[in-house]
Formats: C-alpha cells, sequence, structure tokens
C-alpha cells in the first residue's frame, strides 16, 4: 500500500520506519542533531512550501532519507492506518 506524504509524493507503507512530530522531536538535542546530520548528508526531501509540521523516516535502501511533511503527525498516521483497514 502507499500513502500520499503531500504533493505529488507516495511512499510504499512498507519503507516508513516512523513518523514524528518535528515540534516535539526538536525540544531534544538528540532530535535536532538527527535531523542537522540528515540535513547535511542530503537525504531531507522538503514536501511543504509551508513550516513542516512533521518528517516521515523512511528506509531508502543504502541512505534513509527523511521527508518533511506540512500535514500534522496525526494526520499522517491516520492515513496509514486507513491503509491497514
Amino acid at each position: 500500500m502507499y500513502i500520499h506524504l503531500g504533493r505529488d509524493y507516495v511512499l510504499n507503507d512498507r519503507d516508513i520506519i516512523g513518523i514524528f512530530d518535528l515540534e516535539t522531536t526538536t525540544t531534544s538535542p538528540r532530535g535536532r542533531e538527527f535531523l542537522n546530520y540528515a540535513q547535511k548528508n542530503g537525504a531531507v526531501v522538503n514536501l511543504s512550501d509551508e513550516l513542516p509540521q512533521c518528517y516521515v523516516l523512511a528506509d531508502g535502501g543504502l541512505v534513509d532519507a527523511v521527508y518533511l511533511s506540512e500535514l500534522s503527525s496525526a494526520a499522517m498516521r491516520r492515513r496509514a492506518q486507513k491503509m491497514v483497514e
């Protein structure tokens, strides 16, 4: 099954490692460090024209990818759960 992440981008649900709220994740130094590391290594894909609200961590084969989305993490989880039902 595929989940729409925003814009015209879809991702296979088997590749999703986690869906995270950007605001709560970036309050911790470890969360900020992870996102900075991903950004420096070119693993961040920005799917948002506005401020992103969540990010989806996905298995990209050799390199994991971080997809920034303007959808909330709750909305993204609901999309993922609809696919399971």
